[in-house]
């Protein structure tokens, strides 16, 4: 009799009760799987959607804003939305074996001058602009610059060279000012001696990096022009210097530093404004999945109350039956987590496959915002994040939840008497 009772009462046994029992009601299984698989899949859907934002900002800034390492003038950076350009870097040195120096450190891959500065335009809609002055040889072999396509973002023509009276121009600005390939650029600039400088490049390209701001204000020059045009000599503005490495920019930050020597400003990627107001932006990031996560968790509950308390008389009948509290506990308890793995595994595979295929096909943010986020360092377009990680977590809160969430309302239900709960 005692052998029969603990085969009867057995985890094993008690397991094939309760898998049987979910097959009993398809419906009521079905709608228990729905529950947990789309409090799952938002989940998923909502963790990739802020890792891959996050990931688009921080991409946005390395690629344009400071590079890996960035390196400018104190005086720089007290004046920096302005771009003044008469204070160049290490003006005591020379700037191509600093560059050189910069890029013999541990795990630099390159150290690339840059110069922006402000123009104004003539005979044209677009009144001002920034000259943006790069090596575009050497920058392209370090960044892409589309960062939704992963190309050069050229679309017509080809880039300006080194030493050339040429320019490049996004798509944005081309459309606004009725500019083509061919077309002179007619502008005016200011020199770091204060006088004004008049320019008129040749457009030979025209570019879409699907940066709002560089689509639609950049112009695209020669740096080794620019600087004759500015009076800069051979100096640079700001340097920019790129790692193997991303993680590891903060170790680098220092030996830039020694290099470089006083007077200058050395940030590290994550020093940027926008950045660090992501990473002190968390909680609010925190928040808002939080929200998500108790709607999806009530969602979860109350399917799983609803089906308890609609089988009181099936309690009774177990009770009745001879079954003790812990073996109605446990049966719910084994229904819960089947239903539960069931539901996560949907969940997860819906929202795993949602989330691939936004890190392949990116969403396009210009259709949402209307173009309106230029000053925001995002690129047009996001890619979702696909990480096994946000799987397995999406996964663990379905059935954690679902199941943790029966034991409840089954010890309340188990501990009703079973001529009680045969007669609701």
């Amino acid at each position: 009799m005692n052998t029969e009772r603990r085969n009867r009462g057995s985890l094993r046994a008690l397991a094939t009760v309760a898998y049987r029992n979910i097959w009993r009601n398809g419906r009521r299984t079905a709608l228990c799987v729905v529950a947990v698989a789309v409090a799952v899949f938002f989940n998923i859907f909502m963790q990739a959607w802020i890792v891959g934002m996050v990931a688009s900002i921080e991409e946005v800034v390395r690629t344009y804003e400071t590079g890996h390492v960035n390196v400018s003038t104190e005086e720089f950076e007290t004046d920096k939305e302005y771009y003044p350009v008469q204070y160049p870097v290490a003006e005591d040195r020379i700037l191509s074996e600093l560059l050189l120096e910069l890029e013999s450190l541990p795990g630099v891959m390159a150290a690339l001058p840059r110069i922006t500065a402000y123009a104004s335009l003539f005979d044209s809609t677009i009144k001002h602009a920034l000259l943006w002055g790069v090596d575009m040889e050497k920058e392209l072999k370090i960044n892409l610059f589309n960062l939704a396509d992963r190309t050069d973002g050229l679309v017509a023509g080809r880039f300006p060279v080194a030493g050339s009276n040429e320019a490049a121009v996004g798509t944005e600005f081309a459309r606004k000012a009725g500019i083509k390939i061919g077309d002179p650029l007619p502008l005016k600039t200011v020199s770091a001696q204060f006088s004004d400088k008049y320019w008129n490049p040749t457009v030979v390209g025209i570019f879409e990096f699907d940066y709002r701001k560089f689509d639609e204000d950049v112009i695209i020059v020669p740096i080794d022009r620019l600087q004759r045009i500015l009076v800069l000599e051979e100096k640079t503005q700001q340097i920019f210097v790129y790692v193997e490495n991303a993680g590891k920019s903060r170790e680098l930050k220092a030996l830039v530093a020694q290099v470089v020597g006083n007077g200058h400003v050395v940030r590290e990627w994550g020093d940027n404004y926008w950045v660090a107001y992501m990473r002190q932006g968390n909680i609010f990031y925190v928040l808002i999945f939080a929200v998500f996560q108790v709607v999806a968790s009530f969602l979860i509950i109350n399917t799983v109350l609803m089906v308890i308390h609609e089988r009181i008389k099936e309690i009774g009948m177990m009770g009745a039956l001879g079954m003790t509290r812990t073996e109605i506990v446990t049966v719910f308890f084994l229904e819960a987590v089947f239903l539960s793995i069931f539901g996560a595994a949907v969940g997860t595979v819906v929202g795993g496959a949602a989330s691939l295929i936004g890190s392949i096909f990116p969403i396009n943010l210009d259709t949402i915002t209307g173009g309106g986020m230029k000053e925001f360092p995002m690129a047009g377009t996001i890619f979702i994040a696909f990480s096994p990680a946000i799987l397995l977590q999406g996964f663990l809160f379905g059935v954690v939840v679902s199941a943790v969430c029966t034991l409840i309302p089954s010890l309340k239900s188990a501990f009703i008497q079973p001529v009680e709960a045969l007669r609701r």
